[in-house]
């Protein structure tokens, strides 16, 4: 498909400037939005636009705008505030029975669900997780070492974090492939943009509701365990509750570390300077640039493109542009976290960047929960990775590389790499199918 064809649909420009609004959701567009965003930023910075889904919203694009909209109330998480209710949110979700997550909800229900799931992200529960995030790093990258070569992607950023937040959630290992294949379904998308999403939904449903069940006659130390038995202020949560929060943390959970794991790797690939400087610090047991550097990562190139939709509950301003009750709002995390009126050189990326308050996991009572997870995996990919495999390097021309090309999340289809083999360090105990 030649660059510039619509991969969806077509900007909606509404503000006259002196070149046209650019294609939106093209194949071109998705492997490179920066440029596209930088217009936007500069000429529409809130803009209406029509979406491959055939929805009209708007994109919020600086960062000051994007920070006031993540955090005013007046834009609400319920679904049911759309002018055209059924047509946003996560494919199959609503005929499954699993609306009543942290996506979809606003206070009180939001603070009270949010309250007991917090205690699984808690530092010393993410602490107290390490050794097993190790163990599953090592263990993906036994299973390739050996070969010179692998597609990162399918063999190691994806695999991880489903393994990760199945044991957190309690899946049993007889159960994790299972997942893993749904998820797979899901970010491949299959029998179309959203017809594969759904079946994967449909059948996660059906699994959750029976391991719930089982949960409760034999509760264990994991998350769905304690969201079933877990009270607040004497209300416990419903099956239909804790379904769908142990569904949108896994659905929510997964693809965002799939991508930052890729997008991170990919873009250290691309600047061998920050790369070496990378391990040139975890080479002298120094773990502050590893950390300074995947809060960079996820500016620079981060994992979610746009944050979770929004809806305006009544009529009001972000930038200077009037939004009507029932729009929906699409506050753009990668235009933003590249807006030069507030990072110094944000087309560059510098690891030891300190003045980094980056909006890739949010901002306000809606910031993503499982960050300190994700964080988690992310700096142990990443050191592993530098560590195991030094010589890692592109096994493909950068332009030959295709992005999957969604709303939500941005990350890579293939990551295929080169390296000199080496023996497995030969981890034991892991998950099924590894």
């Amino acid at each position: 498909m030649p660059p510039g064809t619509a991969l969806y649909g077509r900007a909606v420009s509404t503000t006259p400037g002196p070149a046209p609004a650019p294609d939106l959701f093209t194949w071109e567009f998705a492997s490179d939005p920066y440029p596209a965003y930088a217009w936007l930023r500069e000429h529409a910075p809130v803009h209406r636009t029509t979406l491959p889904s055939g929805v009209e919203a708007w994109l919020v694009t600086r960062y000051a705008d994007a920070r006031q909209a993540l955090a005013d109330q007046r834009l609400s998480k319920n679904p049911a505030h759309h002018v055209e209710p059924g047509k946003t949110g996560i494919p199959g979700e609503r005929s499954a029975g699993l609306m009543t997550h942290l996506l979809n909800i606003d206070p009180p229900d939001h603070t009270r669900l949010r309250r007991l799931v917090s205690k699984a992200f808690t530092p010393r529960r993410v602490a107290e997780f390490t050794p097993r995030v190790q163990e599953l790093t090592d263990r993906l990258i036994d299973s390739f070492v050996e070969r010179g070569g692998a597609d990162l992607i399918h063999e190691f950023a994806f695999p991880l974090p489903i393994y990760a937040i199945c044991d957190l959630l309690g899946v049993p290992e007889e159960d994790q492939d299972d997942f893993r294949d749904w998820a797979g379904m899901m970010i491949r998308h299959g029998g179309g943009p959203r017809g594969g999403v759904a079946r994967s939904v449909k059948k996660m449903r059906g699994y959750l509701a029976e391991l719930i069940h089982r949960k409760r006659e034999e509760p264990g130390d994991d998350l769905i365990s304690g969201l079933i038995k877990a009270s607040d202020h004497g209300e416990h949560l419903t099956e239909n509750e804790a379904a769908a929060m142990a569904f949108i943390l896994l659905f929510a959970g997964f693809e965002t570390t799939v991508n930052l794991i890729g997008n991170g790797v990919y873009q250290l690939l691309r600047h061998p300077g920050e790369r070496a400087r990378l391990q040139a610090s975890l080479a002298a047991g120094e773990t502050g640039l590893l950390e300074t550097g995947v809060e960079e990562l996820l500016r620079f190139d981060g994992p979610v493109e746009m944050a979770t939709w929004r809806y305006a509950t009544q009529a009001l301003t972000i930038g200077g542009q009037e939004i009507p009750a029932g729009d929906p709002v699409l506050v753009v995390l990668a235009a933003a976290d590249r807006d030069p009126e507030r990072f110094d050189g944000p087309d560059v990326l510098d690891l030891a960047r300190r003045d980094n308050q980056h909006l890739g996991y949010g901002h306000g009572i809606h910031y993503c929960l499982g960050a300190p997870l994700a964080r988690l995996e992310g700096q142990t990919a990443l050191a592993t990775l530098l560590t195991r495999l030094p010589d890692l390097r592109l096994a493909a021309d950068p332009a030959e590389l295709r992005w999957r090309g969604g709303l939500i999340m941005r990350g890579l289809r293939t990551l295929p790499v080169e390296f000199s083999p080496s023996v497995p360090v030969l981890v034991t105990d892991g998950p099924s199918g590894m």
